[in-house]
């Protein structure tokens, strides 16, 4: 963070040009609220931007923020929205390289990320399988995370974009190192000390071993050696309540074993306002938690909420970073 200015400064990569990125994007940023928490740039290509600015009616040069064009599209390309097409997909993954790029030069303090669509991203002949390991392997980070963040409720995973069955291969050392990412990750969050419950893999938790024995194998052993390093940590908890009792404050962060057993729950308590972050990277990144949302776009229909949540967030993380590396 520049030490002349205490703002921090974000970039926002645009997503699928077929999307909605670029509209919430513009939205967010109309807000002066959002606009005044940073010094932002956009990342995107030209075309893509002035096809958002046509369906919203807001114009970029109205608003305090800056533009990079990435030039993966021709200026007079004409957006079609809500399609497929796999120079979106490459143009949208160029983004990301380019905001990684800024923040692993020191060039920006955090990145956020507008949705792209993984269909189109792999028919450019891309291997790709998600933002969060995508930006990991241009950080060289072997270790990413994937944290759920709201105002009522945090949670990190210790698998995301695999099988259920892999899923449920555990590992201790895993656990451990997801439940430190998650702990520091809530630090930078503000929690001095962060309460954290740990999910377990089976229904009530194995049930003492009645309903499978990975619990007591795998999971136990792991919160113990966090306790032991200072963590006020809970578990293994009962999958089918923790997150309940989270949600009424009882915890800051739930650690969840695998995808679907953490986003559902954090979709079904707070969907608008929960904010995807990137952890075990060497740089701030937060994104939205929806997708292209290709059935409205161009229609100016997107709400900017969740969008204006990462932004948000990227900002708090980026200032509590700064601020414990002093």
């Amino acid at each position: 963070m520049n030490q002349t200015d205490n703002k921090p400064r974000i970039v926002v990569t645009l997503g699928d040009p077929a999307g909605v990125g670029a509209e919430v994007a513009l939205k967010a940023l109309n807000d002066p609220e959002i606009s005044k928490l940073a010094r932002w740039t956009l990342i995107g290509d030209i075309s893509g931007l002035s096809a958002a600015e046509q369906s919203t009616g807001l114009r970029l040069s109205s608003l305090d923020v800056d533009f990079q064009d990435a030039h993966q599209l021709p200026d007079n390309t004409e957006i079609s929205f809500g399609e497929l097409h796999a120079e979106y997909g490459k143009a949208a993954a160029e983004y990301v390289r380019l905001g990684t790029t800024m923040c692993l030069r020191d060039e920006a303090d955090a990145m956020v990320t507008a949705p792209l669509n993984k269909e189109a991203v792999t028919l450019s002949g891309m291997p790709f399988s998600g933002h969060t390991e995508y930006i990991a392997e241009l950080c060289g980070a072997k270790d990413s995370r994937m944290l759920l963040a709201s105002d009522h409720l945090c949670v990190v995973h210790v698998s995301t974009h695999v099988s259920l069955r892999m899923a449920c291969n555990l590992d201790i050392n895993r656990i451990v190192r997801t439940i430190e990412l998650g702990h520091e990750a809530m630090r930078w969050l503000g929690h001095i000390d962060p309460r954290i419950a740990v999910c377990g893999l089976n229904p009530h938790a194995g049930e003492h071993g009645l309903f499978g024995t990975e619990d007591g194998e795998f999971i136990a052993p792991a919160i113990e050696i966090c306790r032991r390093r200072g963590m006020c940590i809970e578990g293994p908890a009962s999958p089918d309540t923790v997150f309940v009792r989270a949600s009424r404050g009882s915890h800051d962060l739930v650690v969840a074993m695998y995808h679907d057993q953490g986003h559902i729950a954090m979709k079904l308590i707070d969907f608008e306002q929960t904010v995807n972050t990137s952890l075990g990277i060497p740089i701030i990144r937060t994104s939205v938690d929806h997708g292209t949302a290709f059935d409205i776009a161009g229609k100016n229909q997107a709400n900017a909420a969740n969008m204006k949540a990462a932004m948000k967030m990227a900002r708090t993380m980026a200032a509590n970073r700064q601020i414990r590396l002093q």
